[in-house]
């Protein structure tokens, strides 16, 4: 059955409207690409002017020209060089057209003298990282006020969203010595005194030695680079890596905790896909506005030019990243089929809500009837990507490199985003948390897109992202962008439909199905395999997402300690408790975005104080004191690595860099692979709650069940675990605790009740 759709499919050609000459379509692209070259440019000149505005220029020129046609005694240094450019200019009358050029002229000169000045002391000013150490609603230093109003002063108004990045500081290279002072104090808590000693003299050996020539190539780099790390750690770290992206690579966020904006699964896919295209259009018309923190100092905002189009092609060796940014169309899986589905109509214009709703409905439809047509290799195609890279690589030169395979692929991997329409609900957070990662080994997911929104029977929805072409936040932010909206304004007619925006839709193109061509035996094979292998994959993970409401960050003030100080204490001490008195390798992903291309660092919670801080919890009796004491220095130090990390003062980078560089000299480099390779037992990543003006607040009553309880991420160790949170407002917070069924000695269940033990136990600490 499933070849006899194949011989009557349709041509992937959409038919033109009753009518219409090939002519007027011709002169509608026309038009579409000069309108995009438009904005193209103007954005390109905005961006390139900017921290100066065009309007400057218009000033100057006419403050030239009236000081050259009045010659005021106190302007003559000024109207003397203005005079000067006359020789340069061939315009000898009427004399206020010559004033007006020579004027323009001089304009110009002062205009781009201007904005390099300027663009180069905001760059200068954004090097001052003082500020962090500051903390805000207590009074600032009267040097970083003064710092605030002359970066506020020079950037001007309305920066779009890339006006910054032509200004934004180069990651700087840390001092050696300190890296690896840093280091090993990392360590020590893992080691005996022997061990230590050991290391120490590794360390030190290293840093006398090859050490110092791998760091100048680093300097050297960091010279011509516009970041010294980010794109080896893209390549090595994750394009390089052989392991399946399912659970290992790609990450998961939920939507809101307790809420839906409307039952019906077409409608709330259709206002998804229109407001993440929405977001989508205000990036490329840069009107998205650039993250500050504390509304003055700017994020690196690179990232989100790879959220929509973006593939990661595998590669037997070394996967890459493919974007398509001018794709018009997005994917639509439903009972493991494969629909193309236009975002335009015939007029060009971009779907509205109840158009996708039609068209949505009638994919849902037509799959729901098609499905049995097709056996169940067909329809589990997207399998392929949850294997190992170099197997799927291998798999996709052999079978999808031409003929009716590589059309279908291609019209994928070109995709926008992908949605998929599922048939199933899921009850609980940890339920869904735990689908959206990984899928159901079958029919559900693309783990090669970019994101992938997978919305349930019951309309409440996720999103899978790939990890490559950029980090949480920044997928978080365009989230946080739809749901934010989805809240705030009536989307929704009363029986749950999406409702009409305004615009009349010309004709819509039909959604056309993606055949595949499975003639092959061996691709038969490789299928089963991978069903198997994902399979098997899926069932290890042990996940859990739960909710903290006894206290939050309100209380953990109250402790005179930071609340993620606080967080990463708990998470140390439950460990502790958990694995039976051991200490865990910790990471923590801090961000370096004020820097430009700046992505990630690793922070490292456990110290010897935190570890000494451990043992005197578990004392009988305990010195109550004592423990306090040395949790607020734990969480000061814990605070002041954070910043450090955030400054490009980390050191994990640092010394990944120099084993890359060593590995381009083919330097033998035993102390950095010691160093790099051994295993984060406990891996932590904090989330943010809110990155747009515009959310409502938390802590509001009317949106506490319409909070997003974030995402989360597998196990970094196979016998350890994966740990995201977020701070819900003051009050709440969300943890999804990953593990491995198999490791034996981890239980996310068990950690996570052990975890909220151990938080009242630090409560109850300062209580007494």
């Amino acid at each position: 059955m499933a070849e006899a759709r194949q011989a009557v499919a349709e041509f992937n050609v959409y038919h033109l409207e009753e009518g219409r000459e090939p002519t007027q379509d011709f002169i509608r692209g026309l038009r579409k690409n000069w309108v995009r070259r438009f904005y193209t440019t103007r954005n390109l000149l905005a961006n390139g002017l900017w921290p100066t505005h065009i309007y400057n220029l218009g000033v100057t020129t006419g403050a030239f020209s009236l000081l050259l046609a009045k010659e005021p005694k106190f302007a003559k240094p000024l109207t003397d060089e203005l005079h000067k450019l006359e020789k340069y200019i061939p315009v000898e009358n009427p004399k206020p057209l010559k004033i007006v050029t020579v004027s323009f002229a001089g304009g110009v000169v002062f205009f781009i003298g201007l904005m390099y000045i300027r663009r180069w002391t905001l760059r200068l000013l954004l090097r001052y990282t003082g500020w962090m150490d500051e903390r805000p609603g207590r009074g600032i230093s009267w040097s970083t006020a003064v710092w605030a109003f002359f970066v506020k002063l020079i950037s001007g108004y309305h920066p779009s969203t890339n006006s910054y990045q032509s200004s934004l500081p180069t990651l700087p290279v840390p001092n050696l010595a300190d890296t690896i002072d840093k280091w090993l104090l990392s360590v020590e808590p893992l080691t005996t005194e022997k061990e230590f000693d050991k290391l120490k003299s590794e360390a030190k050996e290293f840093e006398r030695g090859v050490g110092l020539k791998l760091q100048r190539v680093l300097i050297l780099k960091s010279w011509w680079s516009f970041n010294y790390v980010s794109d080896w750690w893209e390549k090595y770290v994750y394009l390089m890596s052989r392991v399946p992206l399912a659970i290992n690579s790609n990450y998961y966020c939920l939507d809101n905790a307790d809420w839906r904006g409307t039952t019906i699964q077409e409608a709330r896919a259709a206002f998804l896909i229109h407001t993440y295209l929405e977001f989508r259009h205000k990036y490329k018309r840069e009107e998205v506005e650039p993250l500050l923190i504390r509304d003055t100092v700017p994020l690196c905002m690179s990232q989100y030019e790879r959220i929509f189009g973006t593939t990661r092609i595998p590669g037997e060796e070394l996967d890459k990243l493919v974007t398509s940014p001018y794709s018009k169309h997005i994917i639509v899986m439903r009972r493991g089929l494969f629909y193309k589905l236009s975002i335009i109509d015939s007029n060009s214009k971009p779907l509205n809500p109840v158009s996708l709703e039609k068209q949505l409905h009638w994919i849902i439809r037509d799959a729901d009837s098609a499905y049995k047509d097709y056996n169940k290799n067909s329809r589990c195609i997207s399998v392929l990507t949850a294997i190992e890279r170099s197997d799927w690589a291998r798999n996709r030169n052999r079978y999808f490199s031409s003929g009716l395979n590589r059309e279908s692929l291609d019209a994928i991997e070109t995709a926008l985003f992908v949605v998929c329409l599922e048939t199933q609900n899921k009850s609980s957070w940890s339920e869904r948390g735990k689908y959206l990662l990984h899928g159901d080994g079958e029919t559900s997911h693309w783990f090669d897109k970019s994101f992938q929104v997978i919305v349930f029977a019951d309309a409440h929805f996720g999103t899978n992202c790939e990890h490559a072409w950029g980090d949480a936040p920044v997928m978080g932010h365009a989230s946080e962008y739809v749901m934010t909206y989805e809240i705030l304004k009536k989307v929704y007619d009363d029986d749950g439909h999406t409702l009409d925006i305004g615009y009349k839709q010309a004709k819509l193109y039909k959604p056309q199905m993606l055949q595949w061509d499975l003639s092959n035996p061996d691709l038969n094979v490789q299928i089963e395999y991978s069903r198997n292998f994902a399979k098997q994959n899926n069932e290890d993970l042990d996940l859990q997402v739960v909710e903290h409401t006894k206290f939050g960050k309100d209380v953990m003030k109250m402790c005179k300690v930071s609340p993620d100080g606080f967080v990463q204490c708990a998470f140390q001490y439950t460990y502790f408790k958990d694995s039976g008195g051991k200490l865990a390798l910790t990471y923590e992903a801090s961000m370096t975005r004020l820097f430009l291309y700046g992505r990630t660092e690793t922070v490292r919670p456990l110290t010897s104080v935190m570890a000494e801080w451990i043992r005197e919890m578990v004392k009988t009796p305990r010195d109550t004191e004592k423990c306090r004491q040395l949790m607020r220095e734990t969480c000061r130090n814990h605070q002041k690595a954070c910043r450090d990390a955030m400054k490009g003062k980390g050191f994990d980078r640092h010394l990944f860099a120099l084993l890359v560089v060593g590995k381009g000299f083919n330097e033998d480099c035993d102390f950095l692979r010691k160093a790099l390779l051994m295993p984060w037992t406990l891996s932590t990543s904090q989330q943010p709650q809110q990155q747009i003006r515009n959310s409502p607040p938390c802590d509001l009553k009317a949106y506490r069940n319409k909070l997003c309880p974030g995402g989360g991420f597998g196990p970094v160790a196979d016998d350890g675990y994966g740990v995201s949170y977020m701070f819900a407002g003051e009050h709440r917070l969300f943890f999804h605790i990953s593990s491995k069924k198999s490791a034996g000695n981890t239980d996310s269940a068990r950690f996570s009740k052990t975890l909220f033990a151990t938080l009242q136990e630090m409560r109850e600490l300062f209580e007494v």
